[in-house]
């Protein structure tokens, strides 16, 4: 890492290969005593060493997006990003972005080979959100590398059009059959999922010191990822979750002694992603019901809200989405909200006719 803390002080460590080959090593403590000074600091110094080159007439070679790519991991990456953000870059940069363009230089990436780039993974098959996935990793890594003096400009990366996915939720009627379908060491956790719209990440993380059965209500603050990782909740905010009458139950019968997770193993510790596919699969079986996945009970969450009316930004906030956009989804699930949106026009006809009689000859 070319940033480190030692005891009490930062420090900037850097390896900087000259266009002649020599290579220089700058250690100092940084004059701003924190990471983020520490950092700037260090931008300063790359960018300062790259104009001495160029002054003395010798231009300075970009790395190429492979070299960058596990500096970028490194130094920016893991030590800004959560676990699941990681893995999902690393991912990327392994399986499609170094494969491409790893050999070029990175101050060579520009519009066509961000075209070329989409137009053979297109190809390839793999859906538009997945490829605009990719080149968010592209973009962000871009990003640092001008912000650390490496390239001077950013290429204004065009996101694939993406068509709104269709969601799946179940009714009233299924989402009860589900529940008495389901084995009772796992009803809870699909009632909790049901009534109060939590990630199956969320549900995993939720500690018993998160319920407050005298509020009535649940804290989301905090997820586990499929690799075990306990990070924050998805957008990196907490919200809290009114609990129903159902939820309760639920949860006060399932108090256990195990430890503090909600929902464990049989040694106390929560529980992993593999571990929570063949319970949900046996529900939807027992009570008769198509394929459906833990993130179908989060739909079917909101959209139950919907559709008794609840205002769609109270819908966002109980989701944790970071936009009304993602919540529109559900919208058209309203079963009032065309017809009371033309009922607003009703006055304004009236007034109309009203003032044409009042003008005409």
């Amino acid at each position: 890492m070319s940033v480190r803390k030692r005891g009490t002080k930062w420090y900037v460590d850097i390896v900087y290969e000259h266009p002649n080959g020599k290579v220089e090593r700058v250690r100092k403590v940084s004059p701003i005593q924190t990471r983020r000074g520490a950092e700037q600091y260090e931008r300063d110094i790359r960018l300062s060493l790259a104009i001495g080159a160029r002054q003395k007439g010798k231009e300075v070679q970009a790395p190429t997006v492979s070299e960058f790519a596990a500096e970028f991991m490194e130094d920016y990456a893991e030590v800004n990003n959560k676990p699941s953000e990681v893995s999902a870059k690393k991912k990327n940069l392994k399986l499609h972005l170094l494969p491409l363009l790893g050999n070029k230089r990175i101050n060579d990436i520009g519009l066509r080979e961000l075209e070329r780039y989409k137009r053979k993974k297109l190809k390839e098959g793999y859906h538009p959100k997945t490829i605009n996935n990719q080149l968010t990793t592209l973009g962000r890594m871009l990003t640092v590398a001008q912000e650390w003096g490496i390239i001077t400009q950013v290429p204004k990366i065009k996101k694939l059009p993406v068509p709104d996915a269709p969601f799946d939720f179940l009714t009233f009627g299924e989402a009860d059959r589900l529940i008495e379908g389901t084995e009772q060491g796992w009803r809870a956790m699909i009632v909790v999922a049901l009534k109060c719209g939590l990630r199956q990440g969320e549900l995993l993380g939720l500690r018993w010191d998160d319920i407050s059965f005298d509020r009535q209500q649940l804290t989301v603050s905090r997820s586990i990822d499929r690799a075990g990782n306990i990070g924050t909740p998805k957008n990196g905010k907490t919200r809290i979750i009114p609990l129903n009458t159902d939820a309760i139950q639920a949860l006060e019968s399932h108090r256990h002694r195990k430890g503090i997770w909600v929902f464990c193993d049989k040694m106390g510790a929560p529980l992993r992603d593999n571990l929570c596919k063949a319970p949900i699969k046996r529900a939807y079986k027992q009570a008769g019901l198509r394929h459906i996945s833990w993130h179908v009970l989060r739909h079917t969450f909101a959209s139950h809200l919907v559709m008794r009316g609840a205002p769609l930004p109270t819908v966002q906030e109980l989701m944790g989405h970071s936009t009304i956009t993602m919540t529109m989804r559900y919208a058209h699930l309203s079963p009032d909200a065309k017809r009371d949106a033309v009922k607003l026009l009703q006055s304004y006809g009236t007034i109309a006719a009203q003032t044409t009689g009042s003008f005409s000859n």
